[in-house]
Parts: structure tokens; sequence; C-alpha cells
């Protein structure tokens, strides 16, 4: 009888070590999802130390331009700052640039 009671009661007292593990699991998934996201969507050059901008949905009303330069992310959205200054505008046509430098405008 003596040796089941020393095998039970050598358990953990403490109820909040359960607690602990699912924490621990819990940010390895969340750490897990980010690298992921990071990777399916491409996202990789916002951790570089390069510079760039990045157009989401271009040509659409709800375009968004990001850009990075050194440390500083800046987000923007053409239709706030239209709306904001009581000014609408649409597309008119692309710019193109060549490797010689030279940019050629192309009416829509």
């Amino acid at each position: 009888m003596r040796k089941t009671n020393n095998l039970l009661r050598q358990g953990d007292d403490d109820p909040m070590q359960t607690v602990a593990n699912l924490f621990d699991v819990a940010m390895v998934f969340a750490v897990a999802l980010m690298v992921a996201l990071v990777a399916h969507f491409n996202m990789s050059e916002i951790f570089s130390k390069e510079d760039f901008t990045m157009i989401k949905n271009p040509g659409k009303e709800n375009m968004e331009i990001i850009t990075k330069e050194g440390q500083q992310i800046k987000h923007f959205t053409p239709s706030e700052t239209q709306h904001a200054s009581g000014k609408r505008g649409r597309k008119v046509g692309i710019a193109y640039q060549l490797e010689s430098g030279e940019i050629i405008y192309v009416p829509e």
C-alpha cells in the first residue's frame, strides 16, 4: 500500500503548470502562423533593409500604396485623401520608364 500511495503523491500539485504549457503552445502556434502568412503573401521585403513600394489592387477604387523608407512604413489610400480634400479624380493613363530612363505616357 505504501508504494501506491507514494506514486499517487509524486505528481505536481501546481494546477497552473498546465496553463503555462498551453500558453507556450499558443505562442509557438502564433509565431508559426505569422511566418506562414509572410511567406504566403510574399511580404518578406518588409523585413529587409531596402526601401520599397507595394501597390495593392492597382487601378481599382480600393487601391492601396504601401511604402517603406528606412524604418518608417507609410500606408496611402488615394480614395481617402480625395474625399477629404473634396476633389475626385480618375485614372487617365499609364506611365512606363524604359531602361534608358525615358518615361513614356500611354493615355487610356
